[in-house]
């Protein structure tokens, strides 16, 4: 465990319809502290055809977590996904796992997720929606922004499992 390095990952996941066009939005705030102060922001949004909210959350999560460098970090996730947080917290996301998720939606960003999940110290802070978080507010607008964009990306499982 890193002490001197804190990472913050603010996370938003949209779709226009449920599903329909959607986006994520990441922003990243990086802070090394000891002899001196660093801070590194980043901000990251991509948009797809055709997706689900609740995808679009997890991706949000998934991307963040694989754009940390160094593996052992502390790590703080925050997200407006009542879906996320009680998934992890709960603990539901371990016996789905040794279940081979069966029965259960999104596999494949599941899997993904728990990758990256193993490698860091991760704690999940729920903030409500909507509410007035200026950079939570933010990644809701990058979210929402990139599922507007012209060139989407194409969500390859999901498509081909729905369509």
């Amino acid at each position: 465990m890193n002490n001197n390095r804190k990472i913050y990952i603010y996370t938003d996941g949209s779709s226009r319809g449920n599903p329909g066009p959607g986006g994520y939005g990441v922003f990243i705030e990086e802070m090394i502290t000891g002899f001196s102060y660093t801070k590194k922001i980043t901000s990251i949004s991509e948009g797809y055809r055709y997706t689900t909210n609740n995808r679009m959350e997890l991706l949000a999560i998934i991307v963040g977590l694989e754009k940390i460098e160094k593996k052992k970090q502390n790590v703080v996730v925050f997200t407006d996904s009542k879906y996320i947080v009680n998934t992890i917290q709960n603990k539901w996301i371990h016996s789905w796992e040794k279940n081979n998720f069966y029965k259960k939606k999104n596999v494949d960003l599941w899997k993904r997720f728990l990758f990256s999940f193993y490698q860091h110290y991760i704690i999940f802070q729920w903030i409500k929606g909507h509410s007035n978080h200026y950079i939570n507010d933010y990644c809701d607008r990058l979210s929402t922004e990139a599922s507007k964009r012209k060139n989407l990306k194409i969500d390859y499982v999901y498509e081909k499992q729905n369509k």
